[in-house]
């Protein structure tokens, strides 16, 4: 098998690296660049754990292949922070509506949220299930993570 060298910009840093021609993007982020917060879980593309944001639409990076992605930039849930490094206005709605419990979907979440709200700003209810209905969840019956995203929407719109 070849090795190929690929270029990312992750979370708005330029990285290099060699990887195996079949090296999933999740691997490539979590055991060559070290981002872990990217979640594997089913690695069949259902669960959702494992979205990243290339070049600003989520995509399950357990199912692109490393080299397909050279050139983009990837925004994983630890780019969805603020520019100081404090909890991004996603990732504070989690906090403060109780919208996590073991925290394994949640990084998915995060970064399909974010993507979400940047191009639907006023999400109603019913929105805001849709556009977390390809994100899986087993501890919190969702309530919460739909508020969430109804909280992070009230941030962002206080933000700008």
């Amino acid at each position: 098998m070849s090795d190929h060298d690929i270029r990312l910009s992750v979370n708005g840093i330029e990285r290099s690296v060699r990887v195996p021609a079949r090296r999933l993007l999740a691997d490539c982020l979590r055991h060559d660049l070290e981002f872990t917060g990217t979640h594997v879980g089913c690695e069949h593309g259902v669960c959702g754990a494992c979205t990243v944001l290339v070049d600003g639409v989520p995509m399950r990076s357990c199912l692109l292949f490393a080299v397909s992605v050279d050139g983009a930039e990837i925004t994983t849930v630890e780019g969805c922070r603020t520019p100081d490094g404090g909890l991004g206005p996603v990732q504070q709605a989690f906090q403060d509506c109780h919208g996590l419990q073991c925290g394994f979907c949640t990084p998915g979440f995060i970064t399909t949220i974010t993507a979400y709200l940047r191009d639907n700003p006023n999400p109603t209810e019913a929105q805001a299930r849709e556009a977390i209905g390809g994100n899986l969840c087993r501890c919190t019956g969702y309530q919460n993570i739909v508020a969430s995203v109804l909280q992070a929407a009230d941030i962002m719109r206080s933000e700008s």
